[in-house]
């Protein structure tokens, strides 16, 4: 496990501060906590943050809200190309109180684009500092989306996610899945709703996105993910890619070599 350090630890270079590069598989940054909330977007691959007990991971339609002073730990199982804009106390009034998942808007996600080709040197023109209060206005109306992929501390809940993490292409059902676990499934699907606040068709279907993601940025074809994946075809893969991502596997893997090439040579 290759160890990240935090760039800034008593003080940023200004109240707002807009950083991007990108980070080697299987790193981490160790668990810290500083005086100014951050937004945590990834370009390509998949943030993950823990925060005591609890997993944040945010591919690319979210990013993740860390308040001020809130003590969290960086994890990047994969290679991901990110940025992060920090803000002082003053400026995180109107963002959530708690971290969080936050859906990233296309305006968002251009504003964020233009950041990262942008110098990030001061001082700052008057235009740069106006782009950053804008991108600021708008997190501040993200809609919060909890944690994309939450995990659970409950003994029976915990243990089934364990379970489908280890092996993302099991297709068996509830009942079945229920049963091995010896239990039933309305008190799964209670489970799912009370502790994830989604249902287990939805929870397996963001698990097999999060899983896929890396593979596909390894070169993998469609197809032998669908089928690692549990799909019986690369179409019902696709459709559900889709779906969840608004693009298919094949432009999610596109935008993402995109992506690292322009981190890498900027």
């Amino acid at each position: 496990m290759h160890l990240e350090t935090a760039p800034f630890t008593s003080a940023l270079p200004a109240s707002m501060f807009f950083r991007t590069g990108s980070v080697q598989a299987d790193s981490r940054y160790p668990q810290h906590r500083h005086a100014w909330g951050e937004f945590v977007y990834a370009f390509s691959g998949v943030i993950e943050v823990k925060v005591a007990d609890h997993h944040y991971l945010a591919p690319p339609q979210y990013g993740i809200w860390l308040p001020p002073d809130v003590e969290h730990m960086g994890l990047n199982r994969y290679e991901v190309v990110h940025c992060s804009l920090y803000m002082a106390a003053e400026h995180c009034g109107a963002l959530p109180k708690n971290p969080c998942a936050l859906t990233v808007s296309p305006l968002v996600r251009s504003l964020l684009e233009h950041l990262r080709q942008q110098p990030g040197t001061l001082p700052r023109s008057d235009a740069q500092e106006r782009l950053l209060q804008v991108l600021a206005d708008q997190l501040a109306l993200a809609p919060c989306a909890g944690s994309y992929l939450p995990s659970s501390d409950d003994p029976l809940l915990g243990a089934v996610l364990r379970a489908l993490e280890a092996q993302p292409g099991d297709n068996r059902t509830l009942p079945e899945i229920a049963h091995a676990a010896h239990t039933t499934e309305r008190t799964l699907l209670r489970r799912f709703q009370r502790e994830l606040g989604m249902s287990f068709v939805e929870w397996r279907q963001r698990l097999r996105v999060v899983k896929a993601m890396p593979l596909l940025d390894a070169g993998q074809t469609v197809e032998t993910v669908a089928l690692d994946l549990g799909y019986a075809s690369a179409s019902a893969f696709i459709s559900m890619f889709r779906r969840l991502m608004g693009v298919t596997p094949d432009e999610f893997r596109k935008g993402a070599v995109e992506t690292r090439g322009v981190v890498r040579t900027g």
